[in-house]
């Protein structure tokens, strides 16, 4: 049930978010796909695809992810706060933590944010029992967070300052694993939900009240306690194509659903396999990629030009692989970036315009602390 108080909320946050444009969450917009020249009729040649993460040849720590109050860890959730309010100063990064201080597993309920600068220290933001189990976040324009808790199988929304707005539960939500903010190029925004226990998504659309709606049936899970769980996660959104991208550890998949906005109710149905698609709005359901090296992948993020960059855990050989793959779903790059036990990869984040500027970020769960690629 939605308090007032976020009923409130989202009236102002469609005001707010619908000028927004396409920004990404960082404030960046994607470079323009379409060519360039007056004529309408003019031949528009393909972009170009090229790798990103070949380039981001420095990896950095940013910082520990251990909340200071409680000493929770396992960080999983992570996102980049778009604005100066609250406990945020924009660009923060912002996490949170999936285990308690014992370190057992879908414990957790601690927020996080640290500036974006090696050297920084996590200054806690929450730590509402709402969160348990927290394994992914995305903020509004104005840094209100929606927080996917899979252990207290809720979605809480908590604002820039720490507070409690709400708390949005039902059937609509089985062990919510993933979270991401959409703000469309015309239309109201939303933020989208996945579920490892019934393997769906669901979009919170905002406005005068929220409407919620399950517009995908089918994604494979794997039913696995915290810490072994696969199931649709790791979304990413480009408002270019109004695209939703969901990766699924359980069969090695990443599937991209295009126009997702206008996806209706039940409007897609996934195959066991994650390889085909029926349903009203099966046309705007696209298999990205499927299989090696993609191995247990649970985040991903999108970058600048449009390339997805997705985070493997189940590396049999101790390696936390990432794979680049292009929005025609070429893989273009790999890169290990923990020697370590497999399973470090889980939040992602990207910031930039351009190959220039960009920087990957990401939690490393085996040392606790977020990481930077950058050039």
């Amino acid at each position: 049930m939605i308090f007032s108080q976020a009923t409130r909320y989202a009236a102002a946050a469609a005001a707010i978010m619908a000028a927004a444009g396409c920004a990404h969450l960082d404030g960046s917009t994607l470079p323009s796909q379409t060519g360039s020249g007056s004529s309408a009729l003019r031949q528009v040649a393909p972009a170009k695809e090229y790798s990103i993460l070949k380039m981001l040849k420095k990896q950095v720590v940013i910082g520990s992810t251990i909340d200071p109050k409680h000493g929770q860890l396992n960080p999983y959730g992570l996102t980049v706060a778009p604005s100066t309010v609250g406990d945020f100063t924009k660009g923060d990064l912002v996490v949170c933590n999936f285990n308690d201080k014992q370190n057992v597993q879908g414990t957790g309920y601690t927020i996080v944010a640290l500036h974006p600068k090696p050297g920084s220290s996590p200054t806690l933001v929450s730590s509402s029992k709402t969160l348990v189990g927290c394994d992914a976040l995305a903020l509004s324009s104005g840094d209100d967070i929606w927080a996917a808790a899979f252990t207290a199988d809720d979605n809480p929304i908590i604002s820039a300052s720490g507070k409690l707005e709400g708390n949005i539960s039902g059937k609509k939500f089985d062990h919510p694993f993933g979270q991401i903010f959409a703000q469309p190029t015309s239309g109201n925004p939303a933020f989208y939900e996945s579920n490892a226990g019934r393997g769906t998504i669901v979009r919170i659309k905002l406005g005068s009240k929220f409407e919620y709606n399950v517009i995908a049936r089918g994604f494979a899970v794997n039913h696995g306690q915290p810490g072994s769980i696969f199931a649709p996660s790791g979304l990413a959104y480009n408002p270019d194509g109004d695209k939703l991208y969901i990766v699924d550890g359980t069969n090695n998949t990443v599937v991209v659903f295009s126009n997702v906005s206008s996806i209706r109710r039940d409007g897609v149905f996934v195959s066991s396999d994650g390889k085909s698609f029926s349903g009203p709005d099966a046309s705007d359901a696209k298999l990205l990629y499927a299989g090696k090296p993609l191995d247990g992948p649970i985040s991903s993020a999108l970058l600048a030009n449009g390339n997805l960059v997705v985070g493997n855990t189940s590396n049999p050989s101790g390696q936390n692989i990432m794979v680049e793959l292009s929005p025609s779903g070429k893989v273009l790059a790999t890169r290990n970036v923990d020697k370590g036990a497999p399973g470090a990869i889980f939040g992602m984040v990207a910031t930039g315009s351009n190959a220039n500027d960009t920087k990957l970020y990401f939690n490393d769960d085996n040392d606790n602390n977020l990481q930077v690629l950058e050039r």
